[in-house]
């Protein structure tokens, strides 16, 4: 027993470290995605209009409104297209900050975040350095990065649910896992399958140590299973008069190119976006686990869907895979070190550092926090500062008819609409990117969009075009 007022023993200085490491890395990870989002924000390098869609449903929560966004359309329910109220919860902050930033920031936080339950996990199962090894290989994969570098969507608060349930499950802690997992519901309608996928894989866990939890886990994948039903036929069509707006990116059909040849359409591209959700991230280790399974949903109906957008390592889809395979390598080692065969346990005891390797020597090249390495991305293009200048002349609270590049410097104060999708509502202000020419000239192009309306060209800078209807 140490004496009182003695200096700490070495060990348990030991402990202490051992027990902040997981959040120092979650914080050391936040400061990155942080600068990632908000230096790519600060160069307009926005990939979409997802930013300025999410935006306005915050927005309009931020002053107890509706959830409309008229970037899908005037006085579209965001409800409609997907079921997210959970975006609801970064409100208040949004009427303190209202910028975009703070979604980026939010989202940041919330997938380092992920990275405390999986560093955790992973260090009670295997011990504290390959513990951190793996929670900083699963804070680098390249679906966390891609998930950062693709401007802001719900999904955020489904990664750091399922790690804290899948956490909770290798605990043995059944009916947490199972609170973990409940407010998959209001993530996104397609995650209460992977509510039933997790419910069932804590079922199959629990059968013999606790028939109770195991009954009740059973209980919650019926729940799930049925909750998701109800959102896709029921929930979301009482927002949307055309009912659910993806059913025809399933099968054969979608758009963006797609072949319409159903599951094996793209098999090439899925077979690789297979490889790399297994391979650098767990060394094909976690087809040990039976906690791979709840990423069987996710990565179902992305290979079921006609849209081949969906098929590929970018964009955000692969972040809820990221937490699954990382606690089912977590899992598959923990099993894999007590192996008869001396060659698995020799792959398991060398495998944390190959995967952290893996993840370090893709960072550094060719995933998106190697920018942080590069001073460009910390400059302002003179380009963009032009840009805002010339977006400034918009007044505040005008109605704004607009492409994806400057959205994110209207939402917060204009009413924008999408160019072309205004539906006859007039705007009092249109700005595109005219650089490819292909729209010809301004002032006859908004008045082909808005016959009858006048238009005077404001000033053009970086390629876009300013146009102001005269009343």
């Amino acid at each position: 027993m140490p004496i009182p007022g003695s200096p700490p023993s070495t060990g348990d200085r030991a402990g202490r470290l051992a027990r902040r490491a997981p959040h120092a890395l979650a914080a050391a990870l936040f400061l990155a995605y942080a600068v990632l989002s908000v230096t790519r924000h600060r160069r307009m390098e926005e990939g979409s209009w997802d930013l300025g869609i999410f935006e306005q449903a915050v927005r309009a929560y931020a002053w107890l409104r509706p959830p409309l966004v008229d970037l899908k359309g005037p006085g579209f329910n965001i409800l409609g297209d997907h079921f997210s109220p959970v975006i609801a919860l970064i409100a208040p902050l949004y009427r303190v900050f209202p910028t975009p930033v703070t979604l980026l920031l939010v989202q940041a936080a919330l997938i380092a975040l992920s990275a405390l339950p999986v560093t955790r996990a992973s260090a009670k199962l295997l011990g504290q350095a390959r513990g951190l090894a793996l929670g900083a290989a699963y804070g680098l994969s390249w679906g966390i990065q891609r998930a950062v570098e693709f401007d802001f969507h719900e999904i955020c608060f489904a990664v750091p649910l399922l790690a804290f349930a899948l956490e909770a499950l290798l605990a043995r802690r059944w009916r947490a896992a199972l609170w973990w997992g409940l407010p998959l519901l209001l993530v996104k309608e397609d995650l209460g399958v992977t509510l039933a996928a997790l419910a069932l894989v804590t079922a199959w866990r629990a059968r013999r140590a606790d028939p109770r939890a195991a009954r009740l886990a059973a209980a919650v994948a019926v729940a799930g299973a049925a909750a998701a039903a109800l959102v896709f036929t029921v929930v979301i069509p009482a927002f949307a008069a055309d009912g659910y707006a993806y059913w025809d990116k399933l099968g054969g059909g979608g758009s963006g190119g797609g072949s319409g040849g159903g599951p094996l359409s793209g098999l090439g591209t899925k077979l690789t976006t297979l490889g790399w959700v297994l391979v650098p991230t767990t060394g094909l280790l976690a087809l040990r686990s039976p906690l791979l399974l709840v990423a069987a949903p996710t990565l179902g109906w992305r290979f079921l869907s006609g849209d081949p957008h969906y098929w590929s390592t970018e964009y955000h889809y692969s972040a809820v895979l990221m937490p699954v395979v990382a606690l089912a390598l977590a899992d598959a080692l923990d099993t894999a070190r007590r192996s008869p065969r001396p060659r698995v346990r020799a792959y398991a005891h060398q495998l944390p550092g190959a995967v952290l390797a893996a993840a370090l020597a893709l960072s550094a090249t060719s995933l998106p926090l190697a920018r942080l390495g590069e001073r460009s991305a910390y400059e302002k293009p003179a380009r963009v500062a032009a840009v805002e200048r010339l977006l400034a002349q918009i007044p505040d609270g005008v109605r704004v008819e607009a492409d994806h590049g400057p959205l994110t410097r209207l939402t917060s104060r204009c009413q924008v609409y999408w160019i072309g999708g205004t539906e006859g509502v007039l705007p009092a202000f249109l700005v595109y990117d005219g650089s490819d020419g292909r729209a010809g000239d301004p002032v006859a192009f908004a008045e082909r969009l808005h016959p009858g309306s006048r238009f005077v060209l404001m000033g053009e800078a970086g390629g876009y075009v300013l146009l102001q209807r005269m009343l």
